[in-house]
């Protein structure tokens, strides 16, 4: 089963996330099938936070993905960005 969640990365205390569409019994940061964008956490100023491709994400779901409860948090917030 494929799964939409979040791939941590960054150092110590600098959290970065990749939003990738993985195998459900692959590890956490493990290898994944493909990138659909990133949650910089830690973003200041000027620098992008969020970023997912949601033409993507679509096709994912539409065949057959479920995304972990945050993944899904935060394809909404990217879906309400992109609306406005």
């Amino acid at each position: 089963m494929v799964v939409i969640r979040l791939s941590r990365g960054g150092s110590k205390a600098r959290p970065f996330y990749n939003i990738v569409a993985a195998d459900k019994r692959v590890r956490r940061d493990g290898s994944f099938i493909e990138r659909l964008g990133f949650y910089n956490p830690n973003a200041r100023g000027g620098e992008e936070g969020l970023r997912v491709a949601l033409d993507r994400v679509n096709y994912w779901k539409g065949v057959g993905a479920q995304a972990s409860e945050t993944a899904e948090r935060l394809i909404k917030q990217a879906t309400q960005k992109t609306a406005a």
